[in-house]
């Protein structure tokens, strides 16, 4: 699945399968300005803040079950969301810093480090990285992507794929090669 924020005429957290097709909104009310996004791929919670509202918010893949982490002015100058463990990590655009919120209670808040023009915070890590299996986007005996010429985006489940071509080309009607 693909997550994602938007704030423009409605806001709302959004998600979809990799070809872009079944787009579901899970957050669609009480939600302003939403600006970063982390996903907890072990329990499927997906974690937001709103720069608007000035809280870090959460819900399950579905939607339900959403909880205010933290609330307050300090969350006007965040951006940038990475999960790991039992915390959130941001930065502060305010004074560069790095920080880490711990994601039960919310009350537990730490400077880590300062860092000049971070706007965005990554984990690398072996254990926050979901098993892969294998997909219908595996390479091909040919070394192309799930049969497709171009591109191949996931679709449904990890056996469904879709092939999609660059700009400039369009589909065959094999629906794997593009022209």
């Amino acid at each position: 699945k693909l997550f994602f924020t938007d704030y423009g005429n409605a806001a709302k957290v959004e998600r979809c399968d990799m070809d872009g097709m079944n787009r579901t909104w899970i957050v669609d009310s009480k939600i302003e300005q939403p600006t970063a996004l982390a996903l907890d791929l072990i329990n499927k919670y997906v974690y937001w803040l709103d720069i608007y509202l000035e809280s870090v918010e959460v819900v399950d893949y579905q939607g339900r079950r959403r909880q205010t982490i933290t609330k307050g002015r300090q969350i006007r100058h965040l951006c940038g969301l990475a999960v790991f463990e039992n915390y959130l990590y941001t930065v502060n655009s305010d004074n560069l810093s790095i920080l880490r919120i711990n994601r039960y209670n919310g009350t537990d808040v730490q400077a880590l480090a300062r860092l000049d023009n971070a706007k965005e915070i990554r984990v690398y890590q072996k254990r926050s990285q979901a098993a892969v299996r294998s997909h219908a986007c595996e390479a091909d005996p040919f070394g192309m992507p799930g049969g497709c010429s171009h591109i191949c985006l996931l679709s449904s489940s990890y056996k469904a794929r879709t092939c999609r071509c660059r700009t400039g080309f369009i589909l065959g009607s094999d629906g794997r090669s593009c022209k």
